[in-house]
Protein backbone atom coordinates (compact mmCIF):
# COMPACT_ATOMS: atom_id res chain seq x y z
CA UNK A 1 0.00 0.00 0.00
CA UNK A 2 1.49 3.11 -0.56
CA UNK A 3 1.69 5.46 2.45
CA UNK A 4 2.78 8.69 1.08
CA UNK A 5 0.87 10.04 -1.78
CA UNK A 6 1.61 14.02 -3.28
CA UNK A 7 -1.12 15.25 -5.93
CA UNK A 8 -0.30 18.28 -7.64
CA UNK A 9 -3.25 20.20 -8.63
CA UNK A 10 -6.07 21.18 -6.42
CA UNK A 11 -8.84 21.08 -8.86
CA UNK A 12 -11.53 19.05 -8.76
CA UNK A 13 -9.51 16.29 -10.92
CA UNK A 14 -6.98 16.80 -7.54
CA UNK A 15 -9.16 16.90 -4.85
CA UNK A 16 -11.88 14.54 -5.87
CA UNK A 17 -8.56 12.24 -6.62
CA UNK A 18 -7.56 12.73 -3.02
CA UNK A 19 -10.92 11.93 -1.50
CA UNK A 20 -10.60 8.81 -3.13
CA UNK A 21 -7.49 7.37 -1.82
CA UNK A 22 -7.86 8.65 1.67
CA UNK A 23 -8.81 6.17 3.23
CA UNK A 24 -6.30 3.80 1.32
CA UNK A 25 -3.31 5.38 1.74
CA UNK A 26 -1.68 6.56 5.10
CA UNK A 27 -1.45 10.18 4.20
CA UNK A 28 -2.33 12.55 0.81
CA UNK A 29 -1.09 15.96 0.01
CA UNK A 30 -2.44 18.13 -2.31
CA UNK A 31 -0.70 21.44 -3.41
CA UNK A 32 -1.77 23.95 -5.53
CA UNK A 33 0.25 26.86 -7.04
CA UNK A 34 -3.19 28.65 -5.92
CA UNK A 35 -6.18 27.96 -3.76
CA UNK A 36 -7.45 24.81 -4.90
CA UNK A 37 -10.23 24.91 -7.75
CA UNK A 38 -9.37 28.35 -8.96
CA UNK A 39 -8.84 27.18 -12.48
CA UNK A 40 -11.13 25.55 -15.32
CA UNK A 41 -12.88 23.98 -11.91
CA UNK A 42 -14.24 27.43 -10.48
CA UNK A 43 -14.53 28.36 -14.51
CA UNK A 44 -16.21 25.69 -15.90
CA UNK A 45 -20.25 25.61 -16.44
CA UNK A 46 -20.82 22.62 -14.98
CA UNK A 47 -23.32 20.59 -17.33
CA UNK A 48 -22.82 16.91 -16.71
CA UNK A 49 -22.75 16.32 -20.04
CA UNK A 50 -20.39 16.45 -22.77
CA UNK A 51 -21.56 19.71 -25.37
CA UNK A 52 -22.18 17.15 -28.16
CA UNK A 53 -21.81 13.58 -26.31
CA UNK A 54 -22.44 11.78 -29.85
CA UNK A 55 -18.96 13.45 -30.88
CA UNK A 56 -16.48 11.86 -29.04
CA UNK A 57 -14.82 8.88 -28.89
CA UNK A 58 -16.24 5.47 -26.65
CA UNK A 59 -13.49 6.35 -24.22
CA UNK A 60 -15.00 9.84 -23.26
CA UNK A 61 -18.54 8.15 -23.61
CA UNK A 62 -17.61 5.38 -20.94
CA UNK A 63 -16.36 8.15 -18.66
CA UNK A 64 -18.93 10.33 -19.04
CA UNK A 65 -21.98 7.49 -18.71
CA UNK A 66 -20.04 6.13 -15.43
CA UNK A 67 -19.99 9.97 -14.11
CA UNK A 68 -23.54 11.19 -14.91
CA UNK A 69 -24.98 8.01 -13.24
CA UNK A 70 -23.11 8.77 -9.94
CA UNK A 71 -22.76 12.62 -9.61
CA UNK A 72 -26.46 12.77 -7.26
CA UNK A 73 -24.76 10.12 -5.27
CA UNK A 74 -21.83 11.99 -4.90
CA UNK A 75 -23.39 15.48 -4.16
CA UNK A 76 -25.72 14.02 -1.41
CA UNK A 77 -22.60 12.29 0.33
CA UNK A 78 -20.78 15.42 0.38
CA UNK A 79 -23.81 17.82 1.65
CA UNK A 80 -24.29 15.28 4.09
CA UNK A 81 -21.08 15.55 5.55
CA UNK A 82 -20.13 19.05 4.82
CA UNK A 83 -22.61 21.03 4.27
CA UNK A 84 -22.23 22.50 1.50
CA UNK A 85 -24.43 21.78 -1.28
CA UNK A 86 -22.65 20.86 -4.85
CA UNK A 87 -26.08 21.58 -5.89
CA UNK A 88 -26.33 19.01 -8.87
CA UNK A 89 -29.83 20.08 -10.16
CA UNK A 90 -31.26 17.73 -12.90
CA UNK A 91 -32.39 20.28 -15.35
CA UNK A 92 -32.57 18.34 -18.93
CA UNK A 93 -30.98 19.45 -21.51
CA UNK A 94 -32.41 20.98 -25.19
CA UNK A 95 -30.34 20.73 -28.08
CA UNK A 96 -31.80 23.02 -31.39
CA UNK A 97 -30.94 22.70 -34.90
CA UNK A 98 -28.23 20.66 -34.87
CA UNK A 99 -26.53 19.37 -38.40
CA UNK A 100 -26.25 15.98 -37.29
CA UNK A 101 -29.25 15.45 -35.43
CA UNK A 102 -29.76 12.24 -36.94
CA UNK A 103 -25.94 11.38 -35.85
CA UNK A 104 -27.03 12.07 -32.16
CA UNK A 105 -30.66 10.14 -32.07
CA UNK A 106 -28.15 6.96 -33.22
CA UNK A 107 -25.67 7.37 -30.90
CA UNK A 108 -28.50 7.28 -28.12
CA UNK A 109 -29.80 3.83 -29.31
CA UNK A 110 -26.20 2.56 -29.55
CA UNK A 111 -25.53 3.82 -25.94
CA UNK A 112 -29.21 3.37 -24.60
CA UNK A 113 -29.20 6.89 -23.55
CA UNK A 114 -32.50 8.99 -23.55
CA UNK A 115 -32.55 11.15 -26.43
CA UNK A 116 -35.17 12.21 -28.02
CA UNK A 117 -36.84 14.34 -30.50
CA UNK A 118 -39.23 17.05 -29.41
CA UNK A 119 -41.79 19.03 -31.67
CA UNK A 120 -40.48 22.59 -31.49
CA UNK A 121 -44.50 23.44 -30.16
CA UNK A 122 -43.68 21.34 -27.29
CA UNK A 123 -39.92 22.79 -26.59
CA UNK A 124 -41.15 26.96 -26.68
CA UNK A 125 -44.36 25.55 -23.83
CA UNK A 126 -42.08 24.05 -21.87
CA UNK A 127 -39.42 27.34 -22.41
CA UNK A 128 -41.78 29.98 -22.82
CA UNK A 129 -38.25 32.05 -22.90
CA UNK A 130 -36.27 30.53 -25.68
CA UNK A 131 -36.04 33.25 -28.80
CA UNK A 132 -38.63 32.54 -31.71
CA UNK A 133 -36.86 30.98 -35.33
CA UNK A 134 -35.75 27.48 -33.68
CA UNK A 135 -37.08 24.61 -36.03
CA UNK A 136 -36.13 21.66 -34.32
CA UNK A 137 -34.66 20.21 -31.08
CA UNK A 138 -33.72 17.27 -29.22
CA UNK A 139 -33.91 16.56 -25.89
CA UNK A 140 -32.09 14.36 -22.94
CA UNK A 141 -34.25 14.85 -19.64
CA UNK A 142 -31.81 13.55 -16.99
CA UNK A 143 -29.28 15.71 -17.52
CA UNK A 144 -27.92 17.91 -14.70
CA UNK A 145 -25.49 20.90 -14.32
CA UNK A 146 -23.33 20.95 -10.97
CA UNK A 147 -22.53 24.38 -9.36
CA UNK A 148 -18.90 23.72 -9.41
CA UNK A 149 -17.55 26.27 -7.09
CA UNK A 150 -19.87 24.86 -4.79
CA UNK A 151 -18.04 21.70 -5.65
CA UNK A 152 -14.88 22.89 -4.54
CA UNK A 153 -15.88 24.08 -1.66
CA UNK A 154 -17.22 21.10 -0.81
CA UNK A 155 -14.67 19.04 -1.78
CA UNK A 156 -12.31 20.95 -0.07
CA UNK A 157 -14.40 21.21 3.17
CA UNK A 158 -14.39 17.17 3.04
CA UNK A 159 -10.85 17.03 2.97
CA UNK A 160 -10.19 19.05 5.60
CA UNK A 161 -11.69 16.95 7.97
CA UNK A 162 -9.54 13.96 7.25
CA UNK A 163 -7.07 13.73 9.62
CA UNK A 164 -4.50 12.07 7.47
CA UNK A 165 -4.84 14.66 4.39
CA UNK A 166 -2.79 18.23 4.14
CA UNK A 167 -4.25 20.96 1.52
CA UNK A 168 -0.88 22.76 0.80
CA UNK A 169 -2.15 26.30 -0.95
CA UNK A 170 -0.18 28.48 -2.80
CA UNK A 171 2.49 26.00 -3.00
CA UNK A 172 3.86 25.99 -5.84
CA UNK A 173 5.88 22.38 -7.43
CA UNK A 174 8.76 23.47 -9.47
CA UNK A 175 9.74 19.58 -10.49
CA UNK A 176 10.56 16.46 -9.58
CA UNK A 177 12.71 14.49 -7.10
CA UNK A 178 14.45 11.58 -8.48
CA UNK A 179 16.42 8.43 -8.06
CA UNK A 180 17.23 6.90 -11.21
CA UNK A 181 14.11 6.06 -12.75
CA UNK A 182 12.01 6.63 -9.51
CA UNK A 183 10.33 9.52 -8.60
CA UNK A 184 10.72 9.86 -4.99
CA UNK A 185 9.07 13.50 -4.65
CA UNK A 186 8.43 17.53 -5.47
CA UNK A 187 10.57 20.18 -5.49
CA UNK A 188 8.65 23.09 -3.49
CA UNK A 189 9.46 26.68 -3.30
CA UNK A 190 9.01 25.98 0.28
CA UNK A 191 11.29 22.88 -0.08
CA UNK A 192 11.83 19.56 -1.10
CA UNK A 193 8.74 17.04 -0.65
CA UNK A 194 8.72 13.26 -0.59
CA UNK A 195 6.18 10.61 -1.46
CA UNK A 196 5.88 6.79 -2.36
CA UNK A 197 3.82 8.07 -5.81
CA UNK A 198 3.12 11.59 -7.18
CA UNK A 199 0.10 12.35 -8.97
CA UNK A 200 0.05 15.33 -11.29
CA UNK A 201 -3.86 16.54 -11.55
CA UNK A 202 -2.77 20.06 -12.63
CA UNK A 203 -4.97 20.84 -16.08
CA UNK A 204 -3.67 23.28 -18.24
CA UNK A 205 0.43 23.25 -16.06
CA UNK A 206 0.23 19.88 -16.53
CA UNK A 207 2.48 19.51 -19.41
CA UNK A 208 4.88 21.88 -18.67
CA UNK A 209 5.60 20.12 -15.15
CA UNK A 210 6.33 16.86 -17.39
CA UNK A 211 8.65 18.72 -19.77
CA UNK A 212 11.47 18.68 -16.36
CA UNK A 213 11.25 15.29 -16.82
CA UNK A 214 12.32 15.45 -20.96
CA UNK A 215 8.33 14.05 -21.78
CA UNK A 216 6.20 15.45 -23.89
CA UNK A 217 2.14 15.74 -22.93
CA UNK A 218 0.35 16.82 -25.05
CA UNK A 219 -1.82 18.86 -23.28
CA UNK A 220 -1.93 22.63 -23.71
CA UNK A 221 -3.87 25.35 -22.39
CA UNK A 222 -7.33 26.06 -23.99
CA UNK A 223 -9.36 29.52 -23.10
CA UNK A 224 -12.90 29.69 -22.56
CA UNK A 225 -15.50 32.88 -21.69
CA UNK A 226 -18.37 33.05 -19.72
CA UNK A 227 -20.89 35.48 -18.84
CA UNK A 228 -23.27 35.57 -15.76
CA UNK A 229 -26.65 36.73 -15.64
CA UNK A 230 -29.24 37.12 -12.52
CA UNK A 231 -32.92 36.45 -13.30
CA UNK A 232 -36.20 35.02 -11.24
CA UNK A 233 -35.36 31.51 -10.27
CA UNK A 234 -38.11 30.25 -12.42
CA UNK A 235 -37.02 32.45 -15.35
CA UNK A 236 -35.03 29.01 -16.93
CA UNK A 237 -36.89 25.67 -16.59
CA UNK A 238 -33.71 23.76 -18.38
CA UNK A 239 -30.33 23.74 -20.25
CA UNK A 240 -30.61 25.10 -24.07
CA UNK A 241 -27.80 24.69 -26.36
CA UNK A 242 -27.74 25.93 -29.72
CA UNK A 243 -24.57 26.95 -32.48
CA UNK A 244 -22.02 25.72 -29.76
CA UNK A 245 -23.52 28.79 -27.25
CA UNK A 246 -25.78 26.93 -24.11
CA UNK A 247 -27.40 28.81 -21.41
CA UNK A 248 -27.43 27.06 -17.82
CA UNK A 249 -29.60 27.74 -15.19
CA UNK A 250 -28.84 27.55 -11.33
CA UNK A 251 -31.45 27.14 -8.89
CA UNK A 252 -30.79 30.41 -7.51
CA UNK A 253 -32.07 32.17 -11.15
CA UNK A 254 -28.57 32.83 -12.05
CA UNK A 255 -28.04 32.01 -15.88
CA UNK A 256 -24.57 31.01 -16.89
CA UNK A 257 -23.91 31.36 -20.46
CA UNK A 258 -20.80 30.02 -22.24
CA UNK A 259 -18.31 29.73 -23.81
CA UNK A 260 -15.72 30.57 -26.27
CA UNK A 261 -13.00 28.30 -27.64
CA UNK A 262 -9.75 30.36 -27.88
CA UNK A 263 -5.77 29.11 -28.15
CA UNK A 264 -4.15 32.21 -26.14
CA UNK A 265 -1.58 30.78 -24.31
CA UNK A 266 -1.79 31.25 -20.42
CA UNK A 267 -3.78 34.38 -20.59
CA UNK A 268 -7.13 34.34 -18.60
CA UNK A 269 -8.32 38.49 -19.49
CA UNK A 270 -11.70 38.41 -20.15
CA UNK A 271 -11.99 40.75 -23.75
CA UNK A 272 -14.52 42.76 -24.88
CA UNK A 273 -14.81 41.11 -28.14
CA UNK A 274 -15.69 37.64 -26.47
CA UNK A 275 -18.28 39.81 -24.19
CA UNK A 276 -20.44 41.28 -27.35
CA UNK A 277 -20.04 37.84 -28.80
CA UNK A 278 -21.65 36.15 -25.95
CA UNK A 279 -24.40 38.81 -25.16
CA UNK A 280 -25.31 38.38 -28.59
CA UNK A 281 -25.74 34.62 -28.01
CA UNK A 282 -27.81 34.68 -24.53
CA UNK A 283 -30.06 37.46 -26.16
CA UNK A 284 -30.60 34.88 -29.27
CA UNK A 285 -31.28 31.91 -27.08
CA UNK A 286 -33.23 33.97 -24.29
CA UNK A 287 -34.33 37.46 -25.76
CA UNK A 288 -35.47 38.99 -22.35
CA UNK A 289 -31.88 38.89 -21.49
CA UNK A 290 -31.72 42.46 -23.99
CA UNK A 291 -32.48 44.31 -20.82
CA UNK A 292 -29.89 42.80 -18.52
CA UNK A 293 -26.84 43.48 -17.58
CA UNK A 294 -24.68 40.80 -16.84
CA UNK A 295 -23.36 40.41 -13.18
CA UNK A 296 -19.88 38.23 -14.37
CA UNK A 297 -17.56 38.03 -17.32
CA UNK A 298 -14.52 35.90 -16.39
CA UNK A 299 -12.32 33.31 -18.20
CA UNK A 300 -10.78 30.14 -17.77
CA UNK A 301 -8.08 27.58 -19.03
CA UNK A 302 -8.90 23.91 -19.83
CA UNK A 303 -6.09 21.36 -20.24
CA UNK A 304 -6.65 20.91 -23.85
CA UNK A 305 -5.82 17.42 -24.98
CA UNK A 306 -5.97 15.07 -28.42
CA UNK A 307 -9.53 13.86 -28.98
CA UNK A 308 -10.03 15.42 -25.31
CA UNK A 309 -8.95 11.66 -23.89
CA UNK A 310 -7.26 12.20 -20.44
CA UNK A 311 -4.48 10.91 -19.13
CA UNK A 312 -4.81 8.59 -16.55
CA UNK A 313 -2.50 5.96 -15.05
CA UNK A 314 1.44 5.75 -14.21
CA UNK A 315 4.26 7.46 -16.40
CA UNK A 316 5.94 5.00 -18.11
CA UNK A 317 9.57 5.40 -17.29
CA UNK A 318 9.06 6.58 -13.90
CA UNK A 319 8.36 4.35 -11.27
CA UNK A 320 6.06 5.94 -8.50
CA UNK A 321 4.82 9.23 -11.02
CA UNK A 322 1.07 9.39 -12.16
CA UNK A 323 -1.14 11.22 -14.63
CA UNK A 324 -4.99 12.09 -14.27
CA UNK A 325 -4.97 15.47 -16.31
CA UNK A 326 -5.88 16.58 -20.10
CA UNK A 327 -9.61 16.35 -19.96
CA UNK A 328 -10.26 19.03 -21.92
CA UNK A 329 -13.55 20.44 -21.93
CA UNK A 330 -15.08 17.71 -19.75
CA UNK A 331 -13.02 17.77 -16.42
CA UNK A 332 -16.35 18.14 -14.50
CA UNK A 333 -18.44 15.56 -16.23
CA UNK A 334 -15.69 13.18 -15.88
CA UNK A 335 -14.37 13.78 -12.93
CA UNK A 336 -16.11 11.17 -10.78
CA UNK A 337 -15.62 8.44 -13.17
CA UNK A 338 -11.78 9.28 -13.74
CA UNK A 339 -10.72 9.65 -10.17
CA UNK A 340 -12.77 6.53 -9.75
CA UNK A 341 -10.84 4.51 -12.28
CA UNK A 342 -7.30 5.97 -11.16
CA UNK A 343 -7.69 5.17 -7.69
CA UNK A 344 -8.41 1.67 -9.07
CA UNK A 345 -5.53 1.75 -10.82
CA UNK A 346 -3.09 2.69 -7.77
CA UNK A 347 -4.28 0.98 -5.67
CA UNK A 348 -4.35 -2.75 -7.85
CA UNK A 349 -8.18 -2.89 -7.98
CA UNK A 350 -10.40 -4.22 -10.24
CA UNK A 351 -11.41 -1.15 -12.67
CA UNK A 352 -14.39 0.37 -13.20
CA UNK A 353 -14.24 0.44 -17.15
CA UNK A 354 -11.69 -0.40 -19.33
CA UNK A 355 -8.27 1.79 -18.41
CA UNK A 356 -6.45 1.21 -21.83
CA UNK A 357 -7.48 4.15 -23.81
CA UNK A 358 -6.35 6.47 -21.16
CA UNK A 359 -3.03 4.92 -19.97
CA UNK A 360 0.12 7.57 -20.73
CA UNK A 361 2.11 4.22 -22.34
CA UNK A 362 2.54 5.20 -25.85
CA UNK A 363 0.65 7.93 -25.47
CA UNK A 364 3.64 10.58 -24.54
CA UNK A 365 6.89 11.51 -26.44
CA UNK A 366 10.17 12.81 -25.40
CA UNK A 367 11.11 16.00 -25.27
CA UNK A 368 13.73 16.59 -28.57
CA UNK A 369 16.82 18.66 -27.66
Amino acid sequence: MAKQVVIVGGGVIGLLTAFNLAAHVEHVTVLDRNAVGQESSWAGGGIVSPLYPWRYSPAVTALAHWSQDFYPELGARLFASTGLDPQVHVTGLYWLDLDDEQQALDWAVREQRPLRPVDMSAVYDAVPVLGPGFERAIYMADVANVRNPRLVKSLKAALQALPNVTLSEHCEVQGFIQDGTRIRGVRTAGGDLLADQVVLTAGAWSGDLLRTLALDLPVEPVKGQMILYKCAEDFLPSMVLAKGRYAIPRRDGHILIGSTLEHAGYDKTPTDVALESLKASAIELLPALADATPVGHWAGLRPGSPEGIPYIGQVPGHDGLWLNCGHYRNGLVLAPASCQLFADLLLERAPIIDPTPYAPAGRLASVQA
